[in-house]
Parts: C-alpha cells; structure tokens; sequence
C-alpha cells in the first residue's frame, strides 16, 4: 500500500522559500525590470568562400563548421552578423532559400561609413563569425504579378524573390538601378532567369536617376511593388504607386523623425529614465542604454521591439494596445512612458552599434 503523500518536507519548502525571495530581491534591486534569463540564439558559422560581385561589393558564403544544415528561412529575411570587432550589423540573405548548406550575403564597401562594410571586406576564409536570425521584416507575398525596383546593393533582399517569382510562373519585371553597370551585383546573373525581363539601368547612360514615372512604367494590373534602396527612391516610388497595387518596401536605414518632440521613457516602474530626444526615435535612445535591445525593421511593422506599456499614452503607435511600438511610438504628452522590456533583451556579445535596417556600412 502507498502512503498518502505529507506535507512537504521543512528543509525543501525553506529552500523553495529562499529562492522565492532571492529572486524578489534582485528584481527589487534592479528598480522593478525584470530582465529575462539570457537565451542562447547565436549560430557559429565560418566564412566559406568570398567572391567578388561587384567592384566595391563582396560576396559571402557562410556555413556551419561541422557542415550541419543552416535553419530555414525565406525571401526578404536578413541576417544579425556579430563582427570580430563586436560590431553588429544587419545583411539581407540573397542565396537561395533551399540550400540550407550556407547563406549568402553580399556587403557593399562604404569607405566613408562607419566601419561595419569595410570590416567585413577585411574577413578572410576560415573567419569564424556569430549570427543570429534569420528574421524576416520585408516578407515576400503571393501576387498576381511583381514589379521588382532595386537600388544598387538594395538588390540582395530582392534576387531570392525574383527567383521565387519566376519558379512560380508568375509574371514579373525587375528594374536595377546604379550609378553605373559595373555597381548592379547579382541581377546580371538575374537575366539568366529571363533577359527580357531584367531591366539594368545605369544612370551614367540614361542621363540621371530614374524617376518614379520611369521605374513604374508598364505596371501589370494588380502587380505588388517591391523596392528595396536608398530613401530618396523608396519615398518617390510610393507616392506614385497607383491604387490597387500593393507597395513592399525596405530602407537602408530607418525612416528620419520628422516633427519630433522630446519625452522620456522610464524602463520599468523605478528603474533608468531615458531621454529621447526630438530627432531620434525612443529605440535608438533605449539602445544607448540598454545596448542588447532586439530590433528589426525599425518602421513598425514587424513587432519585435513592441513592448509593454506600463504608463503613459503614445501616439504614432503601431503596436496592440497597453504596447508601445519603440522604434516609431513617441508620448502623447508630457507625461513620461513606462515600458518593461521583458524578453526583448538580447544577448549581443556587448555591441554597441547604432540601429541598421539591414544596411548600415
């Protein structure tokens, strides 16, 4: 015969106790936030091959050590790469989606920017890099027919959907633009799908930038418009996009905060008050301080910097209620905001590297 269990033993339910209050404490002493416990997300890969796609444009291969397979992922995904120097910077994946033996990316020289690009055109095969991801914040939807716009190395979130896109048999057109033809990576091999229609349009031969009228000329009813490039390009493009068509973009870097005013956001009922000032946004601000903050698309869309609203009202919100959407939200009022961060901490080996949208050099 069993016997009926007792009540728990003293020394269990006194340890039990302690923990209780050990955490208590520590939540108390960090002024209220809580902090999750850390989750091992990085993926060790090696740089497996570099190929030259364009004068100022690598090519990278990654792929585990061990040659296991890579997690999934799907056209518009991106990739977190922890550089050596602990610098963290976003790269869209432009391979091919079924290979799951490595990813591809490829990095544009910016010898004026701030040094993320030019590191990266340093690394050797056999580097050893950290990733994390992939993410995907500019996902590729089903259509009836795609116009695709490119500007420069904003090619490289969209050569996996061109591919996708002609798999399909759907009815597509690529437009790639650049100062010159020898600055278009990856579409030549693109025309390879279909010479017809690739369009590699060089502004040293056709007199200047392209217009949004000349990139959207011959639209297919119903088409989804994808452009991916330079600010300047994707503002114009959206504005002349006709009704009916749905618009996709992805910036190289996040959209400027225009009309801003300043407000502060307390992290956590008693702990750090952080000053946002009118021109930036409240994620670059809260990054400043709490450096390891996931983020995405910076554009409010893809929800992973969305975090609880404790107090406070916000407007320019994309977020559920009782959240607040760090990279785009702003206070209603003076009242300062209270937002837990919770489990949007990430891991980042220390990083401090300002926000990217996939791009930053």
């Amino acid at each position: 015969m069993t016997a009926a269990p007792g009540p728990p033993r003293p020394d269990r339910l006194l340890r039990t106790i302690a923990r209780a209050a050990a955490g208590a404490a520590v939540v108390a002493a960090r002024g209220g936030v809580r902090l999750p416990r850390p989750v091992d997300r990085d993926l060790k890969v090696v740089v497996a091959e570099l190929t030259a796609e364009a004068p100022d444009a690598v090519g990278l291969r990654l792929a585990r050590p061990d040659g296991a397979p890579l997690p999934p992922w799907r056209p518009g995904a991106h990739l977190d790469v922890l550089l050596p120097s602990g610098r963290l910077r976003q790269y869209s994946l432009c391979g091919d989606p079924a290979d799951r033996t490595a990813y591809r990316v490829a990095v544009r020289r910016i010898d004026a920017g701030q040094g993320g690009s030019l590191e990266v055109h340093g690394l050797l095969p056999g580097t050893r890099l950290v990733v994390r991801g992939p993410r995907n914040a500019f996902p590729f939807v089903v259509a009836p027919a795609y116009l695709f716009l490119a500007g420069g190395i904003g090619i490289t979130p969209i050569a996996p959907m061109v591919r996708a896109a002609a798999a399909r048999g759907a009815d597509w057109r690529l437009v790639h633009t650049g100062r010159d033809l020898a600055s278009l990576p990856l579409s030549e091999r693109l025309a390879g799908l279909d010479p017809a229609r690739v369009i590699r349009r060089a502004d040293d031969v056709h007199g200047g930038v392209p217009t949004a009228a000349e990139l959207l000329a011959d639209l297919p009813a119903g088409a989804a418009v994808y452009c991916c490039g330079p600010p300047a390009m994707i503002d114009a493009v959206r504005r002349a996009v006709p009704d009916g068509h749905g618009f996709h973009a992805e910036r190289f870097s996040p959209p400027p905060v225009r009309g801003g005013r300043p407000f502060t956001v307390r992290l956590g009922h008693g702990g750090p008050v952080v000053e946002v000032p009118a021109d930036r946004s409240a994620l670059a601000a809260v990054r400043d301080v709490v450096p390891d903050l996931a983020y995405s698309c910076q554009q409010g869309f893809c929800g992973t910097c969305h975090v609880p609203l404790l107090a406070g009202a916000t407007e320019q919100d994309t977020s559920a209620p009782g959240r607040m959407a760090l990279c785009v939200a702003r206070a209603r009022d003076a009242t300062p905001l209270v937002v837990d961060l919770g489990r949007h901490v990430e891991p980042c080996g220390g990083s401090t590297s300002p926000p990217s949208s996939h791009k930053v050099p």
